[in-house]
């Protein structure tokens, strides 16, 4: 050490940990997507994908209203335009690839030195071709036509003036090319997988590359379009749970309205509900779709654009119910189209059973508080979306809080700095009545010094979201002395 001779400085570090911020309810979409609008096709299948906007979502994804074979376009729909809330990762399992068509010598007119193909899907790659009427003259893009997709989404080819087309004498050319086929996609591509021998993900299990790419925690996983499916549901259900080992969130999952095996009534939805195993404390579970001017959703991708848009009003804290919160939509409907107008009474008897719905009170809104675990269990922290939200979200907050003092020496500066740190935190969350009360503690009865030796120490935190008000009664009784009082009586 060099000798010292007058004033110095040195730094410690502070004692105190500030946490990290972690966003609340950042949905993760599995479906499908028009795929063959963007630029990299391939790129876009299997991977998650965060958007901050819906042209972020459209160049990435692609995007179309035919919510029915596109199914993570109601989600970008309803997110950015319906809710204005970001982010949302998006995971397309439509492959090109493997769920194609391919259509051959079709014949098409030219109009005005364009043809126009109305038809959504269609891939401009290198089975794209263009010959003459009769097949004999094949014709070279770029230098005989250029190929681009209009708003709608359908291709137009345009002929280059000075190339082999003569639009004086051709009037139709033969096409042949792939298109996307939605339909082809099954629940098992949806549900995915691991394959061992190539290392890579598909459909849902992607749920585990999204911290490790995107540096973001899942805050809720759903699948319009597909979750209405018991073993899609079930396996969204599995993916809410340690993920990365870690992490937890909420599935949002949708009945199924159809009238054949759904529950097109609303007195079916919770048997459905039961017969499917909807039952868990991790699931938000929706009855029946809904509408927004002409299109239609599954009410899941209105639901988790809702919780996200409430939490943002609320600091990011998901501490607020979406209960009673206005749903934004015109209509509830079945997969028929056929409207359903519920009461309180009914609505209610689908919250008694952990379903939410909307009911159109003074607007439209959201209705119900309960988790899919209820009623078999009344444990607030399980039986309350909110209550269970927040349990979720601090869980998660303190992992990405504390995970950088992992292998730090097992000392009391540990202890008392996250001690100190997590009290700190949750007093501040008091102070702002969103939280009615946090504390953290070191118990030497739960960190036996067996445990210590090997490295590991527990601690315990005592945590109370407040529980929405789901019942406000006012006791009105007559006071006939008030009235005695009023007439100048004694």
């Amino acid at each position: 050490m060099a000798y010292q001779h007058g004033v110095y400085i040195t730094e410690q570090a502070t004692s105190l940990t500030p946490p990290v911020q972690v966003d609340s309810a950042i949905q993760v979409v599995v479906g499908t997507a028009p795929v063959n609008l963007v630029e990299d096709p391939q790129g876009a299948v299997n991977k998650p994908l965060i958007a901050y906007s819906f042209a972020e979502a459209v160049s990435k994804v692609g995007y179309s209203d035919d919510f029915e074979n596109y199914t993570i376009c109601q989600s970008i729909d309803a997110s950015f335009r319906v809710f204005n809330v970001a982010p949302i990762v998006l995971i397309n399992v439509l492959d090109p690839a493997e769920h194609n068509i391919a259509v051959t010598d079709e014949v098409y007119a030219i109009v005005n030195n364009e043809i126009e193909i109305e038809e959504e899907g269609i891939m401009l790659d290198e089975n794209f071709s263009v010959s003459s009427e009769d097949g004999v003259t094949d014709y070279v893009k770029d230098n005989d036509y250029k190929l681009s997709f209009n708003d709608d989404g359908f291709v137009v080819l345009e002929v280059v003036e000075g190339g082999q087309i003569e639009t004086d004498g051709e009037t139709s050319l033969t096409l042949g090319f792939t298109k996307l086929d939605p339909s082809a996609v099954t629940k098992d591509d949806v549900i995915g997988g691991y394959d061992i021998a190539t290392g890579k993900y598909k459909g849902l299990e992607n749920v585990e590359q999204v911290f490790p790419q995107l540096s973001v925690i899942p805050g809720t996983i759903l699948a319009p379009g597909w979750s209405h499916m018991p073993s899609v549901g079930i396996a969204m259900t599995s993916k809410t749970k340690g993920i990365n080992g870690s992490f937890s969130c909420q599935s949002v999952l949708d009945i199924d309205t159809n009238d054949v095996d759904g529950a097109a009534a609303y007195s079916d939805a919770a048997g459905w509900k039961n017969d499917n195993s909807y039952t868990d404390k991790n699931n938000i579970v929706a009855w029946p779709k809904a509408m927004v001017g002409d299109k239609t959703y599954y009410f899941s991708a209105l639901i988790a654009p809702l919780m996200a848009f409430i939490d943002d009003q609320n600091e990011g804290v998901p501490f607020v119910s979406p209960s009673n919160k206005q749903a934004k939509i015109t209509a509830t409907v079945l997969e028929n189209g056929e409207e359903v107008y519920l009461d309180q009474v009914q609505a209610n008897l689908l919250n008694s059973n952990g379903i939410i719905t909307a009911i159109n009170m003074d607007g439209w809104k959201a209705w119900g508080n309960r988790t899919g675990a209820y009623p078999s269990t009344t444990d607030p922290k399980d039986a309350f979306i909110s209550v269970r939200r927040m349990f979720d979200w601090w869980g998660n907050t303190f992992i990405r809080t504390y995970f950088q003092k992992v292998d730090d020496p097992t000392n009391l500066r540990l202890v008392e700095n996250i001690v100190d740190s997590e009290n700190i935190r949750a007093n501040g969350y008091k102070a702002k009545q969103q939280l009615a009360g946090a504390k953290i503690e070191f118990n030497q009865d739960e960190n036996p010094l067996t445990d210590i030796i090997d490295g590991k120490i527990v601690f315990h935190q005592y945590l109370t979201p407040y529980p929405p008000a789901r019942s406000i009664t006012n006791i009105l009784e007559f006071d006939p002395y008030a009235l005695q009082a009023a007439l100048g009586g004694e």
